[in-house]
């Protein structure tokens, strides 16, 4: 449970896996994500906001239980202010690929990030995946660090953008 105290009201976010019932929050979270930082994720806005509510809805629903794929966010009641997303690794399997890491702007810095990424690690470790991996486009800096803050280690690999060919991501690893 993390505690903002950036403000003067005290706020709580609940940290857990997501549920079928949360697609349209998810949906709006999403948006929002795209917006906020477009080079970070593998979709455009136009393309998700095109996207129908049944679409999300599916995608809740399959990475809301099993070993596979999933989906941690933050809820503090009302609007979710994160995310975090993990799944396995074909050619790895003692790995989590962390994915669509996002915290909304007026929550960063408040431990946030920390959770879900450790939400992410305790369902790794539950599935029998003892390590993580995340990439992060070369030159976003603060998530770099903000990364290294929670135990990640650059690896030193770089692998282009799936999306974007005129950029490059380093790849981050840590124990789950």
């Amino acid at each position: 449970m993390t505690t903002d105290t950036g403000s003067t009201a005290l706020r709580l976010a609940e940290i857990r896996r997501v549920r079928p019932e949360d697609a349209a929050r998810m949906r709006a979270l999403r948006l929002e994500m795209l917006a906020d930082a477009p080079l970070a994720f593998l979709e455009t806005l136009a393309d998700a906001a095109a996207r129908p509510h049944n679409e999300y809805a599916a995608r809740v629903a399959y990475t809301s239980a099993g070993s596979g794929n999933a989906q941690f966010v933050a809820d503090p009641g009302g609007r979710l202010v994160g995310h975090a997303g993990g799944t396995t690794a074909p050619n790895e399997p003692g790995l989590t690929v962390i994915y669509a890491v996002y915290v909304t702007p007026t929550w960063r810095g408040s431990g946030l990030l920390g959770e879900l990424i450790d939400g992410v690690a305790a369902w790794s470790r539950a599935c029998g995946r003892p390590e993580l991996l995340l990439e992060v486009v070369v030159g976003n800096d603060r998530a770099c660090r903000a990364y290294q803050r929670l135990g990640f280690e650059d690896t030193g690999v770089r692998v282009p953008h799936p999306a974007i060919p005129a950029l490059t991501e380093l790849q981050m690893r840590r124990p789950a």
